[in-house]
């Protein structure tokens, strides 16, 4: 009688532990979500990557002009030899 009080125990232990952990775990991965997230604009500030480019040229230009920004053509040429050509043997 013992051995089946101790195992309905645990069971019951094991199921409310289970459901429990569906309850808390969309509010704990939540809460790690947003600790991740203070950690990174802590050590990175709120914009990693410095003053956004978008928001310089709209200060910059009066409202209603438009302009068109154009990244430089690439004058590297691609050399004509391409390199040497290796004549692979089969190994039986």
């Amino acid at each position: 009688m013992d051995f089946l009080k101790t195992v309905l125990i645990v069971l019951l232990v094991f199921f409310a532990l289970r459901f429990s952990w569906k309850l808390a775990k969309p509010y704990l991965f939540k809460y790690i979500a947003k600790k991740m997230g203070q950690r990174f604009e802590k050590s990175f500030g709120a914009n990693p990557f410095g003053e956004n480019p978008f928001q310089q040229t709209q200060k910059k230009e009066k409202e209603g002009k438009v302009t068109i920004d154009r990244d430089t053509p690439n004058t590297r040429k691609s050399s004509k030899t391409v390199g040497e050509y290796v004549d692979f043997e089969e190994v039986d």
